[in-house]
């Protein structure tokens, strides 16, 4: 089998047009005699970017060069949408995938496009105005998983379920990062033929072990091409699906950064944090260099400037204030923080609280609503969050965190002026809203866990009372108590009360744990230890002496 040699140094010098004229005719011949080798079908990452692109152009163009009875095996070219993606880009891989489909038809070619998204219940939007997750940072980057690697392995294991076996082919290049080369030689699965053969290795690998997919192997034709033949490729060959490379080199024009978002199958691949085009809400970068590139050289992108300005929002490192000082399930977490040299131990912050969920759930719907008035015809239709995302959003609100005020569909008319039709069945009817609510606000005095606890309260018993059997009410009940009985002072110090006790114990320190054991204890019987005549003042308090009098007392 010919296969295209790789270069032993990544600072190789650059080839030559000719040279790389000859690198990608011996590349199509690899591209084919792998095509033809087995029935293992093939899923193509694209991402609308460049390097996507020339791989996809490859595939294609090397395919199309077979004769037709050979053109069997199906190629499924996967993008996805994590339906927060910049607008600009959205918009020109949807008429991409559009037009690859039309044009495959056209030319008996064995590719079908597939666009996916993230689960409902993972998108953006969901998880962070729905469950209030902050804003993903370096140490809680939640957002990866949940919008690329989740919808494009569901379909890889599907493709796999069906065939046994699938070859990924991405484009990913060892020149985007130190950590994709140490990667991409880490899971380096020998030449094809060897691979077939033996067990043996070579160190003229084709495919790559999967790290998270099992009976997936990865062909990086391009891995070691230079951005500038990466452009050469795209410019001087004609795009096989008829979209036009010069357009898509004009809107990497105005961005500054050097990569493109990749299709993300684990989490060795370059983040998009770095990329030219990603999501626009992203907050793992501290500036969108390619939107602000975008709004400040074409005066007909500065539609975009709400979303701009959402993103900026979005983006503040210490929003401890705007979220819960409980963890999303209820406990308050201790950690050492640092600051100027100086330790504390503080809670880790949870969710969004209730007016800050409901804040950005707003502004959201502002700038939708702005977009579609001033963005150009061909955007109009822009959807930043989508009505089934609104419905998962409100079930969450009313179902989850028991917010029986049912303030979306409020916010939602006062915003749009019009009245949110919700798709999932039933989702109006219920026996408390914003007139309880309301009632319940007055009678809790502004006390925020108070509120909190009956509002709990009132809307387990209303889930549990047309259940025919109420099994689990009671133990429901007990962690409302748990998790919002006590005022935020109480339950920080009750955290610091657990962790020193541990760490006591942990130490083997007796007395410390006798201490702190009995701290709750004689603060609570204190009053009770006055007026106890029957023992003298200098009695030294022992677990006896408490054990054999509460016994009394309780006689």
């Amino acid at each position: 089998m010919t296969t295209a040699q790789q270069p032993e140094n990544k600072e190789q010098q650059a080839r030559t047009v000719a040279e790389l004229v000859d690198y990608i005719q011996v590349l199509t011949t690899e591209i084919q005699e792998l095509y033809c080798l087995d029935e293992i079908p093939w899923v193509v990452g694209y991402s609308g970017g460049k390097d996507s692109t020339a791989t996809l152009q490859l595939i294609w163009n090397a395919i199309a060069a077979l004769p037709a009875e050979k053109r069997k095996k199906t190629i499924h070219v996967i993008t996805t949408d994590t339906l927060v993606e910049n607008p600009v880009v959205s918009v020109w891989v949807r008429k991409s995938l559009e037009r690859m489909r039309v044009t495959a038809k056209e030319q008996k070619m064995p590719i079908e496009p597939h666009l996916l998204q993230p689960e409902i219940k993972e998108t953006f939007w969901v998880s962070l105005i729905g469950k209030g997750y902050p804003t993903p940072r370096g140490k809680f980057r939640w957002c990866t998983d949940r919008l690329k690697i989740h919808p494009s392995n569901r379909f890889i294991r599907d493709v796999v379920r069906v065939s046994g076996e699938v070859i990924l082919v991405l484009g990913t290049r060892k020149a985007e990062s130190i950590k994709r080369a140490i990667s991409m030689e880490k899971h380096q699965a020998g030449s094809l033929k060897a691979r077939l053969i033996s067990d043996s290795s070579s160190s003229t690998s084709l495919l790559y072990h999967s790290p998270s997919l099992p009976n997936s192997l990865i062909y990086s034709p391009i891995e070691d091409w230079r951005t500038d033949e990466v452009w050469i490729y795209l410019n001087q060959w004609q795009n096989p699906w008829e979209y036009s490379n010069k357009d898509l080199f004009t809107m990497y024009r105005g961005a500054t950064a050097d990569n493109e978002c990749p299709l993300v199958v684990d989490t060795s691949t370059a983040s998009c944090g770095d990329s030219r085009f990603g999501c626009w809400v992203c907050t793992i970068v501290s500036k969108d260099k390619s939107m602000e590139a975008m709004i400040q050289n074409d005066e007909e992108k500065e539609w975009m400037l709400p979303l701009l300005n959402i993103r900026n929002e979005l983006d503040n490192r210490d929003d401890r204030e705007k979220r819960d000082f409980r963890r999303i399930w209820g406990e308050v977490q201790l950690f050492e923080r640092h600051v100027d040299g100086e330790a504390s131990i503080e809670p880790i912050h949870g969710p969004y609280t209730k007016y800050w969920r409901e804040h950005w759930l707003r502004r959201l719907l502002e700038a939708q609503t702005k977009t579609r008035r001033t963005a150009p015809e061909n955007m109009r239709d822009i959807t930043l969050i989508t009505l089934e995302e609104m419905s998962e959003i409100r079930r969450i609100w009313l179902e989850d965190k028991h917010e029986f005020d049912d303030s979306l569909p409020r916010i939602y008319q006062e915003v749009t002026g019009e009245e949110f039709q919700d798709p999932r069945p039933g989702a109006d009817l219920s026996l408390l809203g914003s007139d309880e609510w309301a009632v319940l606000e007055e009678i809790c005095e502004g006390d925020a866990m108070h509120l909190e606890l009956m509002a709990k309260l009132l809307d387990t018993e209303r889930q549990f009372r047309k259940m025919s059997r109420r099994v689990g009410i009671y133990d429901t009940l007990e962690k409302c108590f748990i998790t919002s009985s006590r005022s935020k002072d109480e339950a920080v110090k009750n955290a610091h009360l657990k962790r020193d006790l541990k760490t006591a114990a942990e130490q083997g320190d007796i007395e410390k744990v006798k201490q702190l054991t009995l701290a709750d204890f004689v603060v609570t019987n204190a009053q009770a230890d006055v007026t106890n005549t029957t023992q003298s003042a200098d009695e030294a308090k022992t677990w006896a002496n408490i054990k054999f009098k509460n016994r009394e007392t309780k006689l």
